[in-house]
């Protein structure tokens, strides 16, 4: 099965922290293969925006250095290279200051008609500066978007904050929150499963799903980001925003259309449902973990304090989490959230576990009858497993196995799987706004998460430790086999 690729009109892509690491590892091997696919029209420009003193040909060689690190030898072809980095230039620009910003202006002129896209690849403390820049230089076109990464804020006031400056520059439809895991090719195909297909959706409800779980596990520690995360901690950095995401996606009811703005407006329902966790009730429903000195990828690695280089830190590196949906779908079934550093292994997936059948025709011999499961995986190898009940094949009698039918996007697809960001990036130029969150959205996500974090604060909840390497504290099992259910076993 081939791919339909639709090249997209001419646009200047203006990425502010240029020389940056996420520019470096997603973003200019992304629009790469775009290229590769055709998808990229001439006269297209990737403009690199940083306070780096740099020139074309020095951004062009920082670039050709990227791409050589971070694609695969197969990927690598000279030609389409050369191509590529011809589509490159660089302005040294600040943020807080007038220096550069007449040079881009300048650049950007040549192409006045073409669809413009800024991307602040930078800390969102310069969101609003750029912001202000970018209208004070006359570079909003009809046709301009801008793109902003996570984290939008650490608690609902600060969202609010960076979404009003943004939206006094920019209209709503011109503001694009990226949150890649919507990108990845397993996500997009929860909603293939359930709204394509007649099997999934009469089921997808409290009468026959028993829970629900969602699995973001990281085997990496700090590596290099231990300023952001020691200040942001698990619950603000995975679960407010991509794990969030997800649960919506699960959840949703289905939307009247493919339109943007029908998907998320059945996303901000279920963000509305969610059951409160407070003080009330946060130590029953929630545990805090912290990874110490342990084993991880098949060699020793240090504590989460020690990786912080000494001091006392109470930030959490895991949480577990019990959330409810109250609405008419969802009453009584539970959602169990986990995500953590150093864990067992790197792994992203949604389990979505059906009830038991009601009577088993079957005696004792036959064996143990298992729960039906889909599981949806999003990394390392993504792709979906419905989880079955059928005979053992042979004589002797009835015997029932447990086995998945199993659909890898690697075996069932000669194609390569494109990267999340590409999807992301080219959506932001077509204006489909679908895959990106609203602000309304935002702040829906964090009117839950704040009340947690304060609940935390107030009765001091612990931060549990754990050792590196294994799937966090004991507390977090705890947590769904006091309800009679287990955590999935990954396979």
């Amino acid at each position: 099965m081939s791919q339909i690729i639709i090249p997209v009109d001419p646009f200047d892509y203006v990425v502010f922290g240029g020389t940056g690491d996420l520019a470096e590892r997603k973003l200019l091997p992304a629009l790469y293969h775009r290229q590769i696919a055709g998808q990229l029209t001439d006269p297209t420009r990737i403009i690199g925006a940083s306070r780096a003193e740099m020139d074309h040909d020095g951004y062009r060689a920082f670039a050709r250095d990227a791409l050589k690190l971070h694609l695969k030898p197969q990927e690598y072809d000279n030609d389409e290279i050369e191509r590529f980095l011809a589509r490159l230039f660089y302005v040294a620009v600040d943020a807080k200051s007038d220096r550069g910003w007449p040079e881009l202006t300048a650049i950007l002129a040549e192409g006045a008609d073409r669809v413009r896209a800024f991307y602040l690849a930078v800390g969102p403390a310069l969101f609003g500066d750029i912001s202000e820049r970018i209208r004070a230089n006359g570079l909003i076109t009809g046709q301009t978007r801008i793109v902003v990464e996570k984290p939008i804020g650490r608690d609902l006031h600060s969202a609010r904050m960076l979404n009003r400056t943004i939206g006094e520059v920019f209209d709503e439809e011109q503001i694009f929150r990226i949150d890649h895991y919507l990108g990845k090719e397993t996500v997009q195909n929860l909603m293939a499963l359930r709204f394509a297909n007649a099997l999934y959706e009469p089921l997808w409800n409290s009468a026959h799903i028993d829970h629900v779980q969602i699995t973001v596990a990281e085997s990496v520690g700090l590596e290099g980001r231990a300023g952001y995360y020691d200040k942001a901690g698990a619950l603000r950095d995975m679960v407010q925003n991509h794990i969030m995401q997800l649960l919506c996606l699960v959840a949703m009811e289905p939307p009247a259309t493919m339109d943007a703005e029908a998907v998320r407006d059945e996303k901000l329902k279920v963000l509305r449902s969610l059951k409160p966790i407070t003080e009330s009730n946060a130590d029953t429903v929630t545990v805090r973990g912290q990874y110490k000195a342990g084993a991880s990828s098949g060699g020793p690695v240090k504590g989460y304090l020690e990786e912080l280089e000494g001091g006392v830190s109470s930030t959490e590196t895991f949480v577990a989490l019990k959330a409810e949906i109250n609405n008419w779908r969802w009453a009584g079934v539970p959602f169990y959230l986990r995500t953590g550093k150093r864990m067992s292994e790197r792994i992203s997936e949604i389990v979505v576990a059906f009830k038991p059948i009601p009577h088993s025709i079957f005696d004792s011999a036959a064996g143990r009858i298992t729960a039906n499961k889909l599981v949806m995986r999003l990394q390392p190898d993504e792709g979906v497993k419905q989880w079955i009940m059928i005979k053992d094949p042979g004589p002797g009698g009835m015997r029932l196995k447990h086995v998945s039918l199993d659909m890898s996007f690697a075996d069932s697809f000669a194609e390569r799987n494109p990267d999340a960001y590409e999807r992301l990036l080219l959506d932001v130029i077509r204006c489909n706004q679908t895959l990106f969150m609203r602000r309304d959205e935002v702040e829906a996500a964090w009117s839950w998460v704040d009340p947690i974090l304060t609940a935390w604060s107030e009765t001091g909840q612990p931060v549990l430790p754990y050792t590196a390497g294994t799937w966090g504290p004991s507390q977090a099992i705890a947590l769904i086999e006091r309800d009679g259910r287990t955590w999935h076993e990954t396979d």
